[in-house]
């Protein structure tokens, strides 16, 4: 549960980075340097998506966790049927 718990808060705060490095452009910029903030643009969307995966799969760990606990004294009783003869 706390690695579930961990990896949401490491995604919302990865997100939120990269949500505030997002490069930018200027005028009068030469086509080298459009293509190297297409590419720096592209990377920070991968980085973007990767946190988003982080997210959903610390997610799941903590729905899973939470599906995984047994409670005590809910399980299934053992009966002995006495046959007759």
């Amino acid at each position: 549960m706390v690695s579930g718990v961990l990896m949401i808060v490491v995604g919302i705060i990865i997100t939120s980075y990269l949500e505030q490095t997002t490069p930018a452009g200027e005028a009068g910029m030469t086509e080298d340097e459009i293509l190297d903030l297409l590419i720096a643009e592209r990377e920070n969307a991968d980085y973007k998506i990767l946190s988003g995966i982080l997210i959903g799969v610390g997610f799941l760990l903590l729905l899973i966790s939470f599906g995984a606990r047994r409670k005590s004294g809910t399980g299934a009783k053992k009966t002995e049927k006495k046959s007759i003869t």
